[in-house]
């Protein structure tokens, strides 16, 4: 059992039960609040009439329990009167013969039954703890809200039970003669009625404000502020490569300040089981900063039980069942439309068709056509028409660690790759894949991908009219990414020969090379490299290289002579100087 439930904390209203403020709005004139506990917003379960000294091991939490004052009377016991039916107002007498001790007191009305005080409680000195242990009991047992009825036992509320109410924090409500009992069970009964048709109705209104969002031209984004217009939470949509895509805050109702998403970092534990785990399921997981908040995880998976992403929830309270029902909704919508976006969509075959028929709209096509063509890649690869792309090559590096499951056939090869990259425009090819993709491809997807026994070429950012160039230059990069097993990221490149041919292969160019020169004693070896950088410097000048050397022209000449014997390389064709050059470059990475 709980205890009452908290006050209202202002915020907007949302699909829930019916309260205890609304149950007291509702009553028949002639019932008053003798004391508020200030619980107006605790739901409701249902209204108890109970004469019983101790009614709680029959009471659920969140009941309004009615009483007609028998357990108060002198002298008075639970099990002196056995009737658990309570009241007349039960069947609605308002009048007659006085109830006898083995009717259980159920008439309401008439003389006061054997034993009772008439026109007041029985003042003997075990009515106030009496009032206090009740009142204590029902508190304990979560009830929400205590009517006294008036007669036939009392003319007023005992002062006892007042103060206990007041003292133990439990709202105490005072029913007149001529109200039944039957008449406040009936007023709840139409409002849990119309609270049910509301909140159908709310969530009817809700699902047609969701699929509006969906049908928008930022369907993710506005699904998140869809949901947190109904629900009170913050939400974070969360990628397969664990970085956000789209937040939404939760909404400040009146006098309160909205709730802010915590830093994406507290939610990485929370984001890694997600993304990690398989089947149905709900994580959670609680913060504290910058408040005490509730996380709920909730993964959007595809048809075979990939994780392709989640939502991620932060609410200052459990939620109910109505709006558990909203964010399920959420939930389903926000998997079809990243299934849809790596398993299936028109775009990449209206993009294709168009450049397949007009291959020249890219060049020299019209602007109208040009955008036509980037809205289709947007949608092809999740983003917008102005956001860059990437052409990313997926090379093999041996035989992968831990091949999933998905890379067993070449639709699941595709499939993978799309949940992995977000995109739809994935090619397979002789020695792995090639990829249109908005990610920057860092951090854990770089992880991921690794992991699985691949390399990777990620190019730099471009355009749709840029693509073809982006791809011709990853192209170039793959014998370098072979070569080393190594990913490599254009943008950190130097774009020279040198800088293309990495500190890999420039160490083995050099070691080949260069081998007579560098298997000779430190000394020797050292001076004639020394020669040889200085003439190559000065394209070969005598001159030049002696006055940079302090040596006699003849001196260098006789060197560089020794040198193109030792090397067995003609130094008179640019092409021996030139590859020379190169290997220089990199002598200190041979070992040197």
């Amino acid at each position: 059992m709980r205890h009452n439930a908290p006050e209202n904390d202002g915020s907007p209203e949302q699909l829930d039960a019916v309260t205890l403020g609304r149950f007291l709005a509702a009553l028949p004139a002639g019932v008053t609040v003798v004391h508020h506990a200030g619980n107006g917003a605790a739901p409701l379960r249902w209204v108890e009439p109970s004469e019983l000294g101790d009614p709680t091991p029959y009471l659920l939490d969140g009941e309004f329990v009615l009483t007609a004052g028998l357990p108060f009377l002198a002298g008075g016991h639970a099990g002196d009167h056995p009737g658990t039916g309570g009241s007349g107002r039960s069947g609605g007498l308002r009048s007659g013969p006085a109830a006898g001790p083995d009717d259980g007191g159920t008439h309401r009305g008439g003389s006061p039954a054997p034993g009772a005080a008439a026109g007041g409680a029985a003042e003997d000195g075990g009515t106030a703890a009496q009032a206090d242990a009740y009142v204590r009991r029902l508190v304990a047992a979560g009830v929400a809200a205590l009517g006294f009825g008036l007669q036939p036992y009392f003319d007023a509320v005992p002062e006892a039970l007042v103060e206990a109410c007041r003292n133990h924090g439990l709202t105490l409500v005072e029913v007149p003669a001529n109200v039944p009992f039957a008449a406040l069970g009936l007023e709840f009964s139409k409002l849990l009625e119309s609270g049910n048709a509301q909140v159908f109705r709310q969530l009817a209104e809700t699902n047609r404000h969701l699929m509006r969002a969906v049908l928008s031209t930022r369907p993710e984004h506005e699904l998140l502020a869809a949901l947190t217009e109904r629900v009170p939470v913050w939400a974070v949509l969360v990628g397969a490569d664990g970085r956000a895509r789209a937040r939404a805050a939760a909404q400040a109702g009146p006098g309160t300040n909205p709730r802010a998403a915590v830093e994406h970092s507290l939610l990485q534990p929370l984001v890694a089981r997600l993304l990690a785990g398989s089947g149905p399921r709900i994580e959670t997981g609680s913060v504290d900063t910058p408040d005490p908040t509730l996380l709920f995880g909730h993964p959007l998976r595809s048809t075979r039980d990939a994780t392709l992403g989640a939502l991620v929830l932060g609410a200052g309270k459990p939620l109910t069942p109505a709006q558990n029902n909203v964010v399920s909704a959420v939930v389903g919508l926000l998997e079809l439309l990243v299934r849809q976006r790596t398993s299936g969509s028109l775009a990449p075959s209206q993009l294709a068709t168009a450049l397949l028929l007009h291959p020249d709209s890219l060049a020299g096509g019209s602007s109208r056509r040009l955008n036509g063509l980037k809205d289709l890649l947007a949608q092809s690869v999740g983003g917008t028409r102005s956001a860059p792309v990437r052409v990313v090559l997926g090379l093999r590096s041996g035989t992968p660690a831990a091949a999933p499951a998905a890379t067993e056939g070449a639709v699941r090869d595709l499939l993978h790759w799309r949940r992995i990259f977000d995109t739809k425009l994935v090619e397979l090819t002789d020695d792995g894949f090639a990829t249109v993709t908005r990610l920057k491809v860092d951090g854990p997807l770089l992880a991921e991908v690794e992991q699985l026994g691949w390399r990777l070429v990620v190019g730099a950012p471009t355009e749709l009219p840029g693509l073809a160039a982006a791809y011709q230059r990853a192209t170039a990069l793959r014998p370098r990414v072979l070569a080393t097993a190594s990913t490599v990221r254009e943008e950190d490149l130097t774009w020279s020969v040198a800088g293309l041919l990495g500190a890999d292969a420039g160490a083995l160019l050099a070691a080949r090379l260069l081998a007579p020169v560098l298997e000779q004693e430190p000394a020797r070896r050292d001076a004639q490299l020394l020669v040889l950088r200085s003439w190559l410097a000065a394209n070969g000048s005598w001159d030049a290289s002696a006055k940079d050397l302090g040596l006699h022209r003849n001196s260098v000449r006789r060197q560089i002579t020794a040198l193109a014997e030792l090397l067995d390389l003609d130094l008179a064709q640019a092409a021996a100087r030139a590859e020379l050059w190169f290997a220089l470059q990199f002598v200190d990475s041979a070992g040197q």
